[in-house]
This record gives structure tokens, C-alpha cells and sequence, in this order.
């Protein structure tokens, strides 16, 4: 395969992969839908004017029936009174009704069958468009209903990650709330065996030296600062 070709056969696939994206099956089924009915509206008005046409040739037929008796006693009269040329044009008339009587009637029988042809047709195309119009709902209603578990499955996926998130916050504060519970169950051991009252009551000794020293420091300090005063008087 070319590079061309290539191009074109990935091109075609990712146009398809977006027509199908970018369909709605709805509106496709209905699009469908409609143009078949217009297929069959289209044959009924066929059908519509076949029989328009064949019922104005069986009344032209029966108009030049009535013309023939008419023409026939003409022809008699014209005999009676010795115009034999006169009855020989009614006569010759006569027959060419006759012959243009015989044409029409095999135009209706042309358009009868043409009729009953059609009226076949639109029994073919009514059921097939009855069928459809119930595939269309059967598939619509199937679709809906996929639709809808696609949207509740996303729902329970998005749901399933907010628990997954909550385990995991709740997992952290129960690990942390268990690191402070072993904290304070070791602070307790060391108070309970004494070493932790040890170190504070060491801490709290050097501490009161600290502030004695302190003391005796500021106490020696005023002293001295008394001592001169009185020197100077």
C-alpha cells in the first residue's frame, strides 16, 4: 500500500470515527423513517393519478359509445332518403370511433394493470415501512435504555472514586489517630514506670538552682549598692 493510500484509508477511519461520534441514532432512524413514507406517499399519488386517468378514458369511451348509435341511425336516415354518400361518411365515421374505442380500451386495460402493479407496490413498501416504524422504536427504546446504564455505570464509577478517596483519608486519620494513641500509651508507660518523672523532676531541680543562684546574685548586687551608699554619707 502507498503512502497515499495510506493517508487516505486513516483519513476515511478517523472521518467515520467522528460521523459515528457526531450521529444521533434518533435522528437517523426518524430521517429513515420519513423518507420511506414519502417513498410510499409518492406511490399512492401515482396510484392517485393512474385512476384519474383511466376514469377519464372509460368516460371518453363511453361518450364515443353513445356517438355510435347516433351515427348508426344517421346513416339509416341518409339511406331512406337516397343520400347513400351521406350514410357512407356516417358509416365511415362509425368506424373509426369504433377503432378509437377499441385503443382506448386497451389504454384502460394498460392503466388497469398499471394499477393493480402499483397497488401491489404500496402493500410491499406499507409493510415494509410498518416493520421499520417498529424496529425504529424497538432500536430507540434499546438504545435509551444502554444509554442510561452507560450513565448510571459513570455514575457509579465516579461515585466508587469519591468512597475510594474517602477510604484513603479515612485510612490516613485512623493510621494517624493510632500513632498518637502509641504515643500516648508510651507516655503513660513512662510515667507509670517513673523514668519520664525523673527526667522532669531533674529538669525542675536544676532549674530552682538556676533561679537560687540567680537570687543570691541579685541579692549580693544590692547589697553592694547599699554598702556604697552609706560609704559616701
Amino acid at each position: 500500500m502507498g503512502l497515499l493510500a495510506r493517508i487516505s484509508t486513516v483519513f476515511k477511519a478517523k472521518i467515520n470515527k467522528f460521523l459515528d461520534q457526531m450521529e444521533n441514532p434518533y435522528e437517523t432512524l426518524d430521517y429513515s423513517y420519513e423518507k420511506q413514507l414519502e417513498l410510499l406517499q409518492n406511490v399512492r399519488r401515482n396510484i392517485t393519478n393512474v385512476v384519474a386517468s383511466k376514469k377519464r378514458l372509460e368516460l371518453q369511451v363511453v361518450r364515443l359509445r353513445d356517438s355510435l348509435s347516433k351515427l348508426e341511425n344517421q346513416a339509416r336516415e341518409a339511406l331512406k332518403k337516397g343520400r347513400e354518400d351521406l350514410a357512407r361518411l356516417a358509416i365511415e365515421r362509425k368506424v373509426q370511433i369504433e377503432q378509437q374505442i377499441r385503443e382506448l380500451e386497451q389504454q384502460v386495460e394498460g392503466l388497469q394493470r398499471e394499477q393493480e402493479k402499483l397497488h401491489q407496490v404500496e402493500e410491499r413498501l406499507r409493510a415494509k415501512v410498518e416493520a421499520f416504524k417498529t424496529q425504529k422504536e424497538l432500536i430507540k427504546a434499546r438504545y435509551s435504555a444502554a444509554e442510561a446504564q452507560v450513565k448510571i455505570g459513570e455514575a457509579v464509577t465516579g461515585l466508587s472514586e469519591e468512597l475510594a478517596d474517602v477510604n484513603l483519608t479515612i485510612e490516613r486519620a485512623e493510621q494517624k489517630t493510632e500513632k498518637m494513641q502509641a504515643r500516648a500509651a508510651a507516655i503513660d508507660e513512662l510515667i507509670a514506670t517513673g523514668v519520664l518523672e525523673e527526667r522532669l523532676g531533674e529538669k525542675d531541680r536544676i532549674e530552682a538552682e538556676l533561679k537560687k543562684l540567680e537570687a543570691e546574685d541579685r541579692v549580693e548586687d544590692e547589697l553592694a549598692r547599699l554598702k556604697s551608699e552609706v560609704k559616701e554619707k
